[in-house]
């Protein structure tokens, strides 16, 4: 075969005998990769006449975006929370082990946390692509402190905030900085706050509602002002009610502004939400879930006694609740048994359960042009999964950084 590298020379891996989830839809198509990205056969074959240098035999399964955690406190001993002196590689632990669940990216996540904790712990946080090391980081999700103390969950309220008047210079005061932050989840409720939305949205961060009392009209006046997410929807808010239902009537509110979609994270390892509860919200908004594993430092621990943020947290079983109490304190579940979870106790389709984790997030961050699917130009991060949706191998820009 004539070969035209002009444009050019790198080596070029097909990726063959694979369901591919492209368009909302599984199709057998082969994957074609160079220099980290995803190519464009037609393009590749009759514009540079070129062929693939490597195949690969993917034995019929499916190849899936990788995907984004957008809430994870730690894991595998590590937490992000705590003032470590070398946060480096905690994060590069957690970034390595979580390969072997399938997420190429994520948001590493801040509990509420005195003030030179964070002035302490940011700045040694780095965003960045992922690599035979480790899943890249997108950005910081901090979650607290301004948020309700009736609903701080496993929050220390010692370190809870209001919002002074001075706005976003008060976040600033408080975080020590915003570089490098990709997510703010805060109480739409606290005076002051559709502010501090307005200006971290024109910023460009993510704003999320959650550890909330609001109503459904607070919660919308959030919305219209640039806020977009929902930490953990029914955790940690008012529960449904039908005369005022709250952050969760987000889902079908007809006051959001057209040119937006409100995303709203789930924690689906059968302990925080309910299936039932799981099923009403992907029904109502489906566009809208997106899969987050809420992990602690004790994912892929043994049960006993482990840390989230200034907290001690105990585990039993697959519960993880504040020391000494029921309070739930985040979770041990990792995001492929989130994914397996929730096709299993929603009834959606495979493809849906798959996009949960890596569409929707990346959509939710902005990123979607590059992350979160198998479109051409789209970075080269997948995963092969058997038709149980193990995971069997990672590939992060085109390279295996982890098989089973």
């Amino acid at each position: 075969m004539p070969t035209n590298r002009s444009v050019s020379d790198a080596a070029i891996t097909q990726f063959v005998n694979c369901r591919i989830l492209r368009d909302h839809r599984l199709q057998r198509e082969d994957l074609w990769v160079r220099e980290g990205k995803i190519l464009n056969p037609e393009k590749l074959f009759f514009d540079e006449e070129g062929f693939a240098d490597h195949q690969v035999d993917c034995g019929g399964r499916i190849l899936a975006p990788g995907f984004i955690d957008v809430q994870i406190n730690g894991g595998y001993g590590v937490d992000f929370s705590r003032a470590a002196d070398d946060v480096s590689k905690g994060v590069g632990l957690v970034a390595e082990k979580i390969l072997e669940h399938g997420v190429t990216s994520f948001c590493p996540t801040l509990v509420t946390s005195p003030p030179h904790v964070y002035h302490k712990v940011l700045p040694q946080f780095s965003i960045h692509e992922g690599g035979p090391g480790g899943a890249g980081v997108l950005g910081i999700h901090l979650e607290g402190p301004f948020i309700s103390r009736e609903k701080r969950g496993a929050h220390p309220e010692q370190y809870l905030r209001s919002f002074a008047p001075g706005g976003l210079a008060d976040l600033l005061q408080v975080y020590g900085g915003l570089d490098n932050v990709a997510i703010v989840t805060l109480a739409p409720e606290m005076p002051g706050s559709l502010e501090v939305i307005r200006q971290l949205a024109e910023h460009g961060i993510t704003v999320s509602l959650g550890h909330s009392v609001a109503d459904l009209s607070q919660a919308e006046l959030a919305v219209q002002h640039g806020a977009t997410f929902i930490t953990h929807l029914f955790n940690a808010m008012l529960p449904f009610h039908h005369r005022d239902p709250g952050i969760v009537g987000l889902l079908t509110s007809d006051q959001i502004p057209k040119d937006r979609t409100v995303f709203y994270g789930m924690i689906a390892d059968g302990i925080h939400t309910n299936p039932a509860a799981l099923r009403i919200a992907h029904r109502a908004h489906p566009a809208g879930l997106v899969l987050v594993t809420d992990a602690i430092a004790a994912m892929g621990l043994p049960p006993g006694r482990h840390t989230l943020g200034q907290q001690d947290i105990e585990i039993d079983g697959l519960h993880a609740y504040v020391a000494g109490t029921k309070t739930l304190s985040g979770s041990i579940a990792t995001m492929d048994m989130c994914v397996r979870h929730f096709l299993q106790a929603s009834g959606c389709s495979v493809e849906a359960a798959l996009e949960a984790a890596s569409l929707h997030p990346a959509q939710l961050l902005g990123i979607s042009h590059r992350k979160g699917t198998l479109n051409y130009g789209s970075d080269a991060d997948f995963v092969l999964l058997d038709d149980e949706l193990h995971i069997r191998k990672t590939y992060i820009a085109g390279q295996q950084v982890w098989r089973k």
